[in-house]
């Protein structure tokens, strides 16, 4: 991805702040044309500058209040194939390949403990998985966020 420049970081962190601002209110804001705005748009959806929507929906909002961190331990030569068995299981939101002691992070949600055991038993019988360990997050101590390395940008 090439680097942004600074009218694409002061239009990401307008939008940061203002996600349902129109190309018409952030043109405003921002002091550009509203076609301006809606060009750096798609440069910045071309340089795959925006994440998906999916990463914005609440998974306690679809009934998936526990979130747990789990380390996976693979056998080296069985880890592509494994990155596309463990992408059927649902309540795997997303996967690191990891340097250290173990091989993949998965950030996980579940129902319950119940069904964090159950979703535990499913990675462990994936061909290529050796063991696990399990984390469970207490509390989200720092939401995800962007704002302050848009706000470092333009310092600089």
């Amino acid at each position: 991805m090439q680097p942004l420049d600074g009218t694409d970081t002061r239009l990401l962190s307008a939008m940061a702040k203002d996600p349902r601002g129109t190309v018409v209110a952030l043109a405003q804001k921002l002091g550009l044309s509203r076609n301006t705005v809606q060009a750096r748009m798609a440069q910045l959806e071309k340089k795959h500058a925006f994440l998906s929507f999916e990463r914005r929906i609440n998974p306690v909002a679809l009934g998936y209040p526990l979130t747990a961190f789990i380390s996976v331990h693979v056998q080296q030569q069985k880890l592509a194939s494994l990155a596309k068995e463990l992408a059927d299981i649902p309540e795997i939101l997303e996967g690191f390949g990891l340097t250290g002691s173990a091989d993949l992070l998965l950030r996980v949600v579940a129902l319950d403990a119940e069904d964090l055991y159950r979703i535990n038993g499913k990675i462990l019988a994936c061909d290529g998985v050796d063991r696990t360990d399990t984390a469970l997050a207490m509390r989200e101590m720092i939401p995800y966020r962007v704002q302050p390395l848009l706000g470092r940008r333009s310092e600089g």
